[in-house]
């Protein structure tokens, strides 16, 4: 993913603002609004893991829905997060004070699962939104590394592609790696029949 970074700094209200209504995507990153141009094989995991979670909602009945776009907004001021998947829980909408004006959630509770598809911008994945996402208490965050772009302290050596899924244990995200031929263990999903393969060749 490229980005084109606005220097213009400011706090997250004023974002929702200036948000212009152009079609194209933006987060707000400590004070900096951060224009998010994906690439297509991107956005292709992004569509593909969205599909894949809306199956097993609808199969198993479940409450959520996942949103075209949703805005989340952590703890820290001045920074609101684009995640490129991010599964809802409906009945925690009420609480959310902005939801009925803007697709925006506060709540980490209300966010049963984020995934970010890991780009050039992979310290933000794994540095800024990895703390304000736990500090948040969003249950489940997904880091999709299909190009094995991140750090070798996150994704091991040698560097392969790896999804990393972070499960929410008290206050605190457990960590567990997945690379090339193994099957995803999902905690909001439990039964998802899914492969680190079937993933990575989504983007191909």
């Amino acid at each position: 993913m490229v980005q084109a970074r606005v220097a213009s700094p400011m706090s997250f209200e004023s974002f929702l603002e200036w948000y212009p209504d152009d079609g194209r995507r933006y987060e707000l990153i400590e004070g900096v609004v951060v224009e998010m141009l994906p690439t297509g094989p991107h956005e292709d995991i992004a569509g593909f893991l969205g599909a894949e979670f809306n199956f097993e909602i609808r199969r198993n009945k479940l409450p959520y829905s996942i949103p075209r776009t949703c805005l989340v907004k952590p703890h820290a001021e001045g920074s609101g997060y684009m995640p490129d998947v991010v599964v809802l829980n409906r009945e925690l909408l009420k609480q959310e004070l902005l939801w009925p004006t803007a697709s925006v959630i506060q709540d980490g509770k209300t966010a049963a699962l984020v995934v970010e598809v890991v780009s050039t911008n992979w310290r933000d994945d794994y540095g800024h939104k990895f703390v304000e996402y736990e500090a948040m208490g969003i249950a489940e965050y997904w880091l999709v590394d299909f190009r094995a772009l991140g750090a070798v302290r996150h994704i091991g050596k040698p560097k392969q592609p790896t999804i990393t899924i972070c499960q929410l244990d008290g206050e605190e995200y457990q960590i567990r790696r997945f690379i090339a031929g193994e099957k995803l263990v999902s905690g909001v999903f439990p039964e998802l029949d899914l492969t680190t393969d079937a993933v990575f060749a989504a983007g191909d």
